[in-house]
């Protein structure tokens, strides 16, 4: 792929927005944005003087590469659909670039679609925030075909300060999963931590520092640690998304056999919050389950 390819952007919320914007100041065309919520898409297609299609045929007749950014199996499904619009109409030779966290099988069964039309497939996992796709910071996990790969290289090394090319389809999915279980579960293990150190009367400050020079550190206290304790959960990844990612994890669990007790606590703890109307704050949010005298309800 080279910079004179145009690309379009499917699914212009937070991410997607970012990436695009990103993409602009690389120098690629981004010649068209399209979005579930038409008022976001024309807002985003202002700004970088694209285009915002009523459909997605529309979106695929405009770019060469097309990179898609939604929120679960069901909106990827229904974007790449085999019959009514969908971004399949017209796709020989386009390639799909797809950034959303599902299930591994929904990015094999569209890589079978898109090959199925002359088109090519990656799934590009990110494992990074709203910060660094507008920054081009992305830690991103590859999966599809070599060549799909390559053609995509250029594009996907600018929007990332770490690019893994993990295996066929479906491949890096299954470690964004992973990923994410483990995250997740470290953010309501940090929670669960800090909401009983501050029943005991600690000071919290304190409590972090402690844990960032002992086994307790981790990445998650780094970046929700000091969140959780002045109650701030602007979102960045939110719970509801932390929900559906461990659901997934526990879906492949299932599929192997095994049994994982901590992911399934895990995934209780923001399937709570979403009940009690919290699922659109950042994960960190967990922690007004967890602590003493927060009244979540």
């Amino acid at each position: 792929m080279n910079a004179k390819e145009n690309v379009a952007v499917v699914g212009v919320g937070r991410m997607g927005a970012n990436i695009a914007r990103r993409l602009r100041d690389l120098g690629y065309p981004v010649t068209a944005v399209y979005d579930a919520d038409r008022a976001r898409a024309q807002a985003v297609a202002g700004e970088l003087g694209a285009t915002a299609p009523e459909t997605l045929a529309m979106v695929t007749v405009s770019a060469d590469t097309i990179v898609t950014v939604v929120s679960d199996d069901a909106s990827m499904r229904a974007i790449f659909a085999a019959n009514g619009d969908s971004l399949l109409d017209g796709a020989a030779r386009k390639l799909f670039v797809n950034c959303a966290t599902i299930s591994p099988q929904v990015h094999e069964d569209i890589e079978r679609l898109a090959e199925s039309r002359g088109a090519s497939s990656l799934e590009a996992c990110m494992a990074s925030s709203i910060t660094q796709a507008r920054e081009g910071t992305l830690y991103l996990m590859v999966g599809g075909s070599g060549a799909a790969f390559e053609r995509a290289r250029p594009m996907l090394e600018g929007m990332s300060s770490s690019l893994r090319y993990i295996g066929p389809a479906g491949s890096a999915a299954q470690v964004k999963a992973l990923v994410n279980m483990v995250m997740n579960s470290n953010t309501v293990a940090l929670a669960e931590g800090l909401g009983l150190g501050a029943a005991l009367g600690l000071d919290l400050t304190m409590l972090r520092e402690v844990f960032a020079q002992t086994g307790a550190n981790s990445r998650v206290l780094e970046t929700d640690g000091a969140d959780m304790q002045a109650r701030e959960h602007d979102v960045y990844f939110s719970a509801a998304h932390a929900a559906k990612d461990s659901g997934i994890a526990l879906v492949l669990g299932s599929e192997c056999g095994l049994d994982l007790p901590v992911a399934a606590a895990a995934k209780a703890q923001y399937d709570r919050m979403i009940e009690l109307g919290l699922g659109e704050l950042d994960k960190s949010g967990v922690a007004e389950l967890t602590f003493p005298g927060r009244s979540p309800a």
